[in-house]
């Protein structure tokens, strides 16, 4: 014998029989778990952050960043996210010519210190570039 395919009731009203209290709609729901995720997220951020202790933002930082992520280009320095080290010598050259543009947009508006920084970040990264290309 087939088997007979059974029904399913939904109670589509607006209002709780029982209590009378409006019920919440399925996109107020969904709109509730958002919010949740969201401030979860948020929240797993911010401890995060606070774990890490990030270096204060300011222009020798950001030097100093770009410079890590060249010489992780070079396979100087592993990948945080795989631990390995992997040679890309087109994005290395990439980064060399965003701090040549850096050195060239900030002449003159730099302090002295911030200028001696990314010169020598520059030459270093450029005799780097030399050396693995020719």
């Amino acid at each position: 014998m087939a088997e007979e395919k059974g029904f399913t009731i939904k109670d589509k009203r607006a209002f709780s029989t029982e209590t009378g209290e409006p019920r919440a709609k399925p996109s107020e729901k969904a709109k509730e778990k958002k919010t949740e995720k969201k401030e979860t997220v948020k929240e797993k951020a911010k401890e995060t952050a606070e774990e890490i202790r990030l270096p204060e933002v300011n222009f020798s930082t950001f030097i100093l960043s770009l410079n890590s992520s060249a010489l992780l280009h070079f396979g100087e320095i592993a990948d945080p996210a795989t631990g390995r080290k992997s040679k890309n010598l087109p994005m290395a050259k990439h980064t060399i010519d965003i701090l040549a543009m850096l050195e060239e947009k900030t002449k003159g508006n730099l302090a002295e210190d911030e200028g001696k920084l990314l010169t020598n970040i520059l030459y270093d990264l450029r005799m780097r570039y030399i050396k693995e290309t020719t």
